[in-house]
């Protein structure tokens, strides 16, 4: 096999297996994602539907109540209740009907030939005594009742959410019904964009592959015309060089971006579409757009202000000018600024008795636990210490945060990135990491021997 053949066969296959995988997490995580915001909002509109359906029902109940509660059960006082519940509407499909407990048709605005009719024995389109269920679940208290009936505005048929009250001294019952075509239309819809965003990001990847691979192709092609040995000697340095960038670059998107930014962002795409959707529904649903409006653009504020902090959190010259407590110092008063936390830092002993490995893990560890105070600790106040003995150098950062379960996190495979981010940085230099919590508040504990410190190891 020639030159440019084994590496094209030896730098490829890693990359494309790799992005196969990546492709593979990447689709799992938004079709979850997608399903998880689909269900949340398939429940806020339906919550909003059932608030709907009660109030509409209260409505029509007190509008024939004067009669019902007059004491009178003769047929003109019911006839009268009749007449008014026959003109109530509400929209192109809104209207109240009323069957007695035989199940005969009492009101029926939009079907009048319905109006007399027997449904007892009626069997809906799905095959189901739909009118026994309504009069069972209104002698039972009241409430909800989903079934299959015709849209008077396009005379199809289509779901519907009823909800029904009994009258026991008439024996009726009375009830109104919202058509859930709609909502089913909004969820599809939000189906296929979940499906497109998955596609486009597919594309991404396979276009990001191929690019990959034809790159790989033409610097081999490149390497081929040199002399041979000298090819063979420039391959081996740049596969080192490839494997160590790959590492460094597949720990940090671990370390900065496991809180998924992406997905966060497709969860504020799918909010503003399902608001810009209620603002074209009643004024009751356009006020909760509203406030949804209101939620997500704090959670775009929120996402901007970390994008820009992620941006701030790469190696600051600072550490290489000035040493690490300089650097802890300055990035304290960063996140003290930044976040509205009362940040205390102090440094005592030799603080620059490590290697620059060593001190940049140590720096890194001190951004992540910062980090997961302010995601998670909800804390007041935070106290940093970086002290060093003859024997090792020992950070620690303590918060008065609400503390978690340390156990729980580790054992979780979704969760405790960060805190398995800063183990194995810890590990990579010889170095040990030390965490306890409670109601009280968290305690990070970073630990370097000197003497370990000194050994070259690559940042991870």
């Amino acid at each position: 096999m020639k030159l440019r053949h084994k590496l094209i066969f030896f730098a490829a296959t890693p990359l494309l297996l790799a992005l196969c995988l990546i492709a593979l997490v990447v689709r799992y995580q938004s079709v979850s994602l997608g399903q998880q915001q689909r269900a949340t909002i398939e429940t806020a509109y339906l919550s909003s539907k059932d608030a709907e359906l009660r109030h509409y029902v209260d409505i029509a109940t007190h509008a024939v109540m004067h009669l019902y509660e007059s004491g009178k059960n003769d047929e003109a006082t019911r006839n009268a209740a009749m007449r008014i519940l026959t003109q109530m509407d509400y929209g192109d499909d809104g209207y109240f009907f009323v069957y007695d407990y035989d199940a005969n048709t009492l009101v029926h605005p939009r079907q009048p030939e319905l109006v007399g009719r027997n449904m007892w024995n009626w069997e809906n389109v799905d095959g189901t005594h739909t009118i026994r269920k309504l009069i069972a679940r209104a002698q039972n208290g009241g409430g909800f009742e989903r079934y299959l009936w015709q849209k008077p505005s396009s005379n199809t048929v289509a779901p519907k959410l009823a909800y029904v009250v009994a009258l026991p001294k008439w024996g009726w019952i009375i009830g109104t019904g919202l058509y859930l075509d709609d909502v089913d239309a909004a969820l599809a819809q939000i189906d296929n964009q979940v499906s497109g965003h998955i596609r486009e990001t597919m594309l991404l990847i396979a276009v990001i592959a191929i690019l990959s691979v034809l790159v790989i192709a033409c610097f081999g092609l490149v390497l081929n015309v040199s002399e041979h040995r000298v090819a063979d000697a420039k391959l081996k340095q740049l596969a080192q060089r490839v494997v160590h960038t790959q590492e460094e670059e597949r720990a940090r998107l671990s370390r900065d971006l496991h809180d998924g930014v992406s997905q966060r962002l497709v969860s504020i795409r799918l909010q503003t579409e399902a608001a810009l959707i209620r603002l074209e529904g009643s004024p009751e649903q356009a006020q909760r757009a509203h406030a949804a409006f209101e939620k997500t653009l704090g959670q775009m504020n929120d996402l901007l202000g970390e994008i820009r902090h992620i941006s701030h959190d790469l190696r600051p010259a600072i550490l290489d000018d000035l040493g690490l407590s300089s650097a802890l110092q300055h990035l304290c008063e960063e996140w003290a600024a930044h976040c509205g936390l009362h940040i205390e830092f102090h440094a005592e002993g030799r603080a620059d008795a490590l290697s620059d490995v060593a001190n940049t893990v140590l720096f890194r560890v001190a951004q992540e636990a910062l980090n997961n105070v302010r995601r998670h600790a909800q804390a007041g106040m935070v106290e940093m210490q970086l002290s060093s003995d003859k024997r090792q150098t020992t950070l620690s950062i303590r918060d008065d945060g609400k503390g978690f379960d340390t156990g729980r996190i580790a054992n979780h495979p979704r969760r405790g990135i960060g805190l398995r981010n800063m183990a194995e940085r810890l590990e990579a230099v010889g170095g040990e990491f030390l965490i306890s919590s409670s109601a009280l508040g968290t305690l990070v504990q970073a630990r370097i021997p000197l003497d370990a410190s000194r050994v070259p190891h690559s940042e991870g």
